[in-house]
């Protein structure tokens, strides 16, 4: 029987290929009673099972290939250091001890208390981190059950399989990477997950919150994985099957083509040149930005240095990092964002407990609060700043007050150089982002300080129109194109030419290739954004003409329905 499930799609794509089924260890746990004689006992084979998960996460981290993303290594020290608590790793022994129940019914206990405390928590983002917690008590549970081998698929590898699972780990992932498969689709998960976060780094089509899809699905079953529409077809009839054949035929096509334009450089049909540059976090991403032809890095985000880690890096450790990424670069610019912590990036011992962490102390915000910890990585900006073209960017302005303090820490971080004889570069770029609309709407007073604006499309959009875009619930409201977010756009655009300088966007609006034209309608002339997407926003700045779309701009900048705006929109991108 054919049948179809919609989710999310957090990578683009289509996959065709036969479903292989991942279990889990928590859908069947036992529980007994134990005689008092053989608690010791349990208890010694509970801490066996910790003993031998820590062993297996150490292997992992050993056979990360240097080719895998960044991420892998980052997520798998959250899990070591999720093991490593004493909430999981300690408190099962009472609970065996105290009840003389068995280690697989104890540790399960005490994940249910752990995830009725993450279900408090109003931040999304920090909820969605309950299935860390989650996947590393099933790999405990593996090795208690005596099954630890089930991350290994014997089978997979034929390039038409597809993962299907209740949800998939980073180390799930680390032990699929020596066989090839063609996507994954899971019942849980949402836009910020590690899962979407893996499946984009690895360029796979994937659909994500299916509820159920573990459950409808059987092993060897025929799958189509639409990672654009987020649309998943079980059994498809032959008619359907021919037609995403094509889909895919042309979807792979389409990404040959592109790889043609890496050296092409980028300017509009009347000769107007573009700025795209590269969105990375950590420096090995480098390489990935300049493979696909960026003119720079338009967005360092400087704390993935700082997180999943127990301790902060020093201000040599932060030098090295930035220097790294500037050498690379030679004469290129390199933007590296100062410090955007709080909110959905916490970090132990710095980020505080807030009611509405989006709202809180976050950013630059946090960055003045701890001016020890910022002082620091302005010291480390200013070296590496000898060695390249840098510049630093200021998150989440939202007042002159904030800036001037910036600058003033800015300064004395300067002088601490030039006292210690440390060389650095004194004029070395500074600009903002505007991500509030307060921020927008001072951005004539912020250009008239700064070297440069940068637009954060992401919180932009979630700040005008009060949306957690993390939510489910209210996803379908997060829209780009409102008439409220493009004027903010549009206006902030204006204000930074009419103080002469430069503007970028860096968030997900100047990575898709539907929103090139208008924003370069609006008067944009500088992308930045994830490195496998700049080969197709160039081609749609290629095929491009400012005249062309100039008054279809307009319209839509005095449009006030959504549906009007979306029509308009297609129209503009039907124009050769």
């Amino acid at each position: 029987m054919s049948f179809t499930l919609h989710g999310i799609g957090v990578s683009g794509g289509v996959a065709i290929g036969r479903a292989r089924l991942v279990s889990h260890a928590l859908l069947e746990v036992p529980h007994y009673v134990l005689p008092k004689k053989h608690v010791a006992e349990e208890v010694a084979r509970f801490e066996a099972a910790i003993a031998a998960t820590r062993a297996d996460m150490d292997v992992l981290r050993e056979q990360i290939p240097a080719s895998a993303p960044s991420e892998f290594g980052a997520f798998l020290s959250m899990h070591q250091m999720i093991l490593a608590d004493s909430t999981l790793s300690e408190a099962p022994r009472q609970l065996i001890e105290e009840q003389q129940c068995n280690a697989e019914w104890a540790l399960k206990l005490q994940l249910d208390s752990v995830l009725a405390e993450f279900d408090k928590i109003d931040d999304a983002y920090i909820r969605e981190r309950k299935a860390d917690v989650v996947q590393v008590v099933e790999r405990v549970l593996k090795f208690l059950l005596g099954h630890p081998s089930q991350l290994s698929l014997p089978g997979v590898g034929g390039q038409q399989e597809i993962l299907v699972a209740h949800d998939l780990s980073p180390a799930d992932m680390l032990a699929f990477k020596q066989h090839t498969f063609a996507a994954f689709i899971t019942d849980v998960g949402g836009a910020t997950s590690h899962t979407a976060i893996i499946a984009r780094s690895l360029n796979l089509p994937s659909v994500l919150a299916l509820h159920s899809a573990r459950q409808l699905v059987r092993d060897g079953e025929m799958l189509i994985v639409d990672g654009e529409q987020g649309v998943v077809i079980v059994n498809p009839a032959e008619a359907i099957l021919a037609e995403y054949r094509l889909r895919q035929d042309q979807y792979a096509l389409e990404r040959q083509k592109l790889r043609r334009l890496i050296s092409t450089p980028a300017a509009t049909l009347d000769e107007v040149p573009v700025e795209l540059h590269a969105n990375i976090e950590l420096p090995q991403d480098v390489q990935q930005a300049l493979a696909n032809g960026a003119t720079g890095i338009g967005l360092f985000r400087s704390e993935f240095l700082f997180m999943n880690r127990p301790d902060l890096p020093s201000e040599d450790e932060q030098f090295e990092a930035y220097r790294e990424v500037a050498v690379a670069m030679g004469a290129l610019p390199v933007t590296i964002r100062t410090l955007d912590l709080g909110a959905d990036k916490p970090l132990n011992g710095v980020t505080r407990e807030s009611l509405n962490p989006a709202l809180g102390l976050r950013a630059i915000r946090l960055c003045l609060a701890e001016p020890a910890m910022f002082r620091a990585q302005l010291r480390a900006i200013l070296r590496a700043s000898y060695y390249g073209n840098v510049r630093m960017m200021i998150p989440m302005l939202s007042n002159m007050q904030e800036l001037r303090q910036t600058l003033v820490l800015l300064e004395q971080a300067k002088e601490s150089l030039v006292e210690d004889g440390i060389p650095f570069n004194p004029t070395m770029a500074v600009g903002g982002m505007i991500e509030v609309p307060a921020a927008a709407l001072m951005a004539e007073m912020f250009a008239r300080e700064l070297d440069f604006l940068s637009i954060g499309t992401n919180d932009l959009i979630q700040y005008t129109l009060a949306i957690d875009r993390a939510d489910d619930a209210v996803a379908h409201l997060y829209d780009p194109l409102h008439p409220a977010v493009l004027e903010l756009i549009a206006h902030t655009i204006r204000m930074a030419d009419k103080t002469g300088i430069s503007v970028s966007v860096c968030g997900e609006m100047a990575g898709d290739p539907h929103l090139t034209r208008l924003l370069l309608g609006l008067g944009l002339r500088n992308f930045s954004m994830h490195p496998a997407q700049l080969l197709a926003v160039k081609q749609q700045v290629l095929q491009s003409s400012l005249a062309s779309i100039a008054n279809q701009t307009q319209k839509i900048l005095r449009g006030s329905e959504a549906d009007r705006i979306h029509a308009l929109l297609g129209k503009m991108n039907q124009v050769a």
